[in-house]
């Protein structure tokens, strides 16, 4: 089952805001492992199979570090093909010394680490959906301990040569001010269906029974601000909708509840209660 295609609801591109252009090509290519699709001197393409774009960094007109306590992204994910492409990762960070945090999520096996300014990434891979396992529309997750001797000794050893052309942008997790307003929005507004709940600060939606295609907590704090237009983090990220049909119906849903849609540049563009921009495209 591919999660990453119609007739799902899911996360393609992420668009962020970065204080150093060329600091942050130097990272995204070197450490993670993206090329340059296109660049100007303000904007940057980055993409695994150099013709899909999975990521724009973008340095603003003065512009600001990244702020606390405020909604806007907590990371981005970045879904590899297969298992081997994890450990093959693990072992070119741990040549790098690149300190990184991990985890075993029951679904997926991940890693963690952030960028030059902050931005946080997580790299991971999928578990075969057979063994998740869920109960009254809910998916079982953890945050175990990841398994590195299994990972590294099962896995053959493979020279490290960037980001394997299947990677793709699996989900995207985001700091919102409330939770109940964000589950209203992302339910009733964009046709998400939430899929597990971790306690009263977080909450994981998808579409076809995915994992999650987003997440959403309060960590930043209950009734936290948005971050200054020009300070480092996100921008706005894509949604792919299944058809024109649906993206007409999901904007007269997100109409009906009161949410801004507007049309930019040929595509349409609405923004959560907390003031993270989406774009909407087929």
């Amino acid at each position: 089952m591919n999660y990453h295609r119609e007739p799902s609801t899911f996360v393609s591109q992420v668009n962020l805001k970065v204080s150093n252009l060329k600091q942050s090509l130097s990272f995204y290519q070197e450490v993670i492992g993206f090329k340059i699709l296109s660049q100007t001197e303000t904007k940057a393409e980055l993409t695994a199979d150099g013709k899909t774009i999975l990521l724009t960094i973008e340095q603003p007109d003065d512009v600001k570090p990244k702020q606390k306590n405020t909604t806007g992204m907590y990371h981005f994910a970045l879904l590899l093909p297969n298992r081997s492409d994890l450990a093959s990762i693990v072992r070119h960070f741990a040549e790098l010394n690149i300190r990184f945090g991990s985890a075993d999520h029951l679904v997926s096996e991940a890693l963690y680490l952030a960028d030059p300014d902050g931005n946080e990434i997580e790299i991971y891979i999928d578990r075969n959906p057979s063994v998740w396992s869920w109960s009254g529309g809910n998916v079982a997750m953890a945050t175990d301990p990841l398994n590195f001797n299994d990972l590294l000794t099962r896995e053959q050893e493979s020279k490290w040569s960037g980001l394997p052309a299947g990677t793709i942008m699996g989900h995207i997790h985001l700091h919102v001010s409330q939770l109940a307003e964000a589950e209203h929005f992302y339910t009733q507004g964009l046709g998400f269906e939430v899929v597990n709940r971790y306690g009263a600060q977080a909450l994981f939606i998808s579409t076809g029974k995915y994992h999650h295609h987003i997440g959403l907590n309060t960590w930043a704090g209950i009734g936290a601000p948005p971050p200054a237009p020009n300070s480092v983090g996100l921008e706005s990220y894509l949604l792919v909708l299944p058809s024109e049909e649906a993206r007409n119906h999901i904007i007269a849903q997100l109409k009906n509840i009161g949410a801004p849609v507007q049309e930019e540049n040929g595509y349409y563009v609405t923004e959560d209660p907390s003031g993270n921009r989406i774009q909407l495209h087929v």
